[in-house]
């Protein structure tokens, strides 16, 4: 049932629904609902229902909310939208209401940063003694302010000559980013395959899609020998392009086409990825990819993504169930 500041905005005449709004908040309060009716009214667009997809009691609080208005008007709403979430620390998404919204049947992640709260590269610069310079390296091209694929040559040549025995002890010390357990088995009782597209390296990338039981991973090859790293990248290099070009082949590979696919990431290389695909979302992510991306979220945990897909707190999965 929708609070009282929407249940106010009903239309007495609707028009068949254009859009509907995602509404996460911690908590998410009357006021903040009530400042988001007020947007509506301001730009003229009309509340035709809604539901709490959120549990009561929930941490967490989501509303979704049906609208029809004008798409003219789309882009002033989008923006107000932004400034009230960020003068708030609340999500606010707008989608088109289309069919596929509520049927991804792919999903695609990126994982430094989104799947996991670390940058593995900077970590093993770490261990090598050079952290200060890669990760300053790192932040600049996660921003987009340089070349992945040279930032990448780069960083990686630091590298040269660690101790392959460091990189157990790295791999378990990753941290999943809270809500990616929940998201992952949760995506898998609703049948989506699942897939990491990762600049890191596969060898951490796999202890990752063990932990999580997500279905297969591409991500960039750490060349090894003699027990020690070479310092060289293997291609082809899993850069922004190639996460697109990857999507592609995946959705094709699975009968799909790039409409039925959810993509999640946070830097300036995920940007292709979350162009193509039919819900892309921006996860915690720079400045500059949630300018570009369609949707974000940068307060909620991972978990939250399903409240766009339309899926209630109450059909969340913590276990993962085996396909």
């Amino acid at each position: 049932m929708l609070p009282p500041p929407l249940k106010d905005l009903l239309a007495a005449r609707p028009r068949p629904p254009s859009h509907v709004a995602t509404l996460i908040g911690r908590p998410l309060d009357h006021d903040a609902v009530g400042a988001f009716a007020g947007l509506l009214t301001d730009h003229d667009w009309q509340v035709l229902g809604g539901e709490w997809l959120s549990l009561p009691g929930s941490p967490r609080g989501c509303l979704e909310v049906s609208l029809a208005g004008d798409d003219a008007a789309l882009p002033a709403l989008r923006e107000a939208s932004l400034t009230l979430a960020a003068e708030r620390a609340l999500d606010l998404c707008l989608q088109v209401e289309e069919p596929l919204r509520r049927h991804r049947r792919l999903a695609v992640f990126d994982m430094d940063s989104t799947l996991i709260e670390a940058e593995v590269i900077d970590e093993l610069a770490g261990a090598a003694g050079v952290r200060e310079a890669v990760s300053a390296v790192t932040e600049r091209a996660m921003r987009g302010e340089i070349d992945f694929r040279e930032s990448f040559r780069a960083r990686l040549a630091t590298l040269r000559g660690l101790d392959g025995h460091c990189l157990d002890g790295i791999a378990a010390g990753l941290r999943l980013v809270d809500g990616a357990r929940q998201l992952v088995a949760t995506l898998r009782t609703l049948g989506v395959h699942t897939a990491i597209l990762s600049g890191g390296f596969d060898y951490f990338a796999r202890d990752v899609q063990r932990r999580l039981g997500i279905h297969e991973v591409h991500a960039n090859r750490l060349a090894i020998e003699a027990g020690v790293l070479t310092g060289e990248a293997v291609e082809p290099i899993v850069d922004g392009a190639r996460k697109a070009a990857l999507l592609r082949e995946l959705a094709a590979r699975e009968g799909l086409s790039p409409a039925h696919v959810l993509a999640v990431g946070d830097g300036a290389n995920d940007l292709p990825m979350l162009a193509e695909a039919g819900l892309g979302v921006a996860f915690r992510a720079k400045p500059v990819v949630r300018a570009s991306a369609r949707q974000a979220i940068s307060h909620a945990g991972l978990d939250c993504v399903l409240f766009l897909l339309g899926v209630p707190e109450r059909h969340w999965v913590s276990e993962i169930v085996p396909d």
